[in-house]
């Protein structure tokens, strides 16, 4: 295990077995509902691979191995999925959608190069969302908006799990609280990326951290992002306090995509120009793909805060080392 494992003390689970998997289809039912509303979004089926050397599939920080495979009738191969972040770009342009539409859509990924702990899996699987926005709308303004409207969407559906669980009463703060990664850094210089989240997040429970991608003014980046989906001015991670783990949890990363300009920028700034070989970021340059803002929600994880479990394994079957199955079963927490 790369990173630690955290056994919150005297722990045990609120719900049995049985009664965590009807939580967990409750909350994605009730959720993914009040999402859909909230910013006006159709449901559409998403791909679980791409052809490999499509331009695609998302690179996250670059450096992640990809799950490939050949296929018997195709040449070349194929690839799983890390995100959708381009992908639905180009599905909204080839449905038609116009200005203040959208989809959403479950996305599930295998990210095999991942460290595994209490919130992270090699198994992921997100809400993955995206709108049409207006020229306009590339704002920091229409950004914290539509955060609102997403913490929001989990709030509502904390009071309904809270109804029928009774059990669950640890409290959702539904007013985020806005910073960028470079004022985090100033208030705590001497502070590591996450110990900073911890920290703003522990003081404001509900937190959007804006901003990431680009270099702070230490050198250093609070977090990779790939240069081809997010603008690094216009994006964020929304934070929530975690009162089992005693810990902040990211629940998602979002933020308005990159235009023309935004795109070449965070491309030589990566010197990842090469990537312009593809159709997907040459219809970004033309203008032919709309303006969009959009996001990933994690599923499991969003069950894991609002069900207080200590361990992702918890609400989502994946695989795990030997050493944390051993771990977790000497501490009540039974995964899936």
């Amino acid at each position: 295990m790369s990173r630690s494992l955290r056994i919150p003390e005297g722990y045990k689970s609120s719900l049995t077995l049985r009664e965590t998997q009807h939580a967990i289809k409750y909350i994605k039912d009730v959720f993914q509902q009040a999402l859909s509303f909230s910013l006006t979004l159709d449901r559409v089926s998403a791909p679980l691979i791409v052809r490999q050397g499509s331009g695609i599939n998302d690179d996250l920080n670059g450096v992640e191995r990809k799950v490939d495979f050949d296929i018997k009738e195709i040449d070349g191969k194929a690839e799983v999925v890390q995100s959708l972040a381009k992908w639905k770009r180009m599905a909204l342009y080839r449905y038609g959608y116009n200005i203040g539409e959208g989809i959403y859509t479950d996305m599930n990924a295998i990210r095999r190069d991942d460290d595994t702990d209490n919130t992270h899996s090699i198994f992921v699987d997100q809400w993955d969302w995206e709108k049409v926005i207006s020229r306009d709308q590339r704002t920091e303004e229409f950004l914290k908006e539509t955060v609102k409207n997403v913490v929001k969407a989990v709030a509502f559906t904390k009071r309904k799990v809270s109804l029928r669980y009774p059990q669950l009463a640890a409290p959702i703060c539904d007013e985020p609280f806005f910073i960028t990664t470079q004022e985090l850094e100033d208030m705590y210089p001497d502070k590591t990326g996450h110990e900073r989240e911890r920290l703003i997040t522990k003081e404001h429970k509900t937190v959007f951290l804006m901003s990431i991608g680009g270099k702070l003014k230490s050198g250093k980046k609070h977090d990779g992002r790939a240069p081809d989906y997010d603008d690094w001015a216009l994006n964020g991670d929304i934070l929530f306090w975690d009162e089992t783990l005693d810990d902040s949890l990211e629940i998602s990363s979002m933020g308005i995509r990159v235009d023309s300009e935004s795109l070449a920028r965070q491309l030589a700034e990566c010197g990842a120009e090469d990537r312009m070989q593809y159709k997907y970021h040459q219809m970004i340059a033309d203008g032919t793909l709309p303006l969009t803002i959009g996001g990933g929600i994690g599923q499991s994880r969003l069950c894991m805060l609002l069900l207080e479990k200590a361990h992702i394994g918890e609400v989502q079957s994946s695989v795990w080392s030997e050493e944390m199955i051993s771990k977790c079963a000497e501490n009540n927490i039974v995964l899936l």
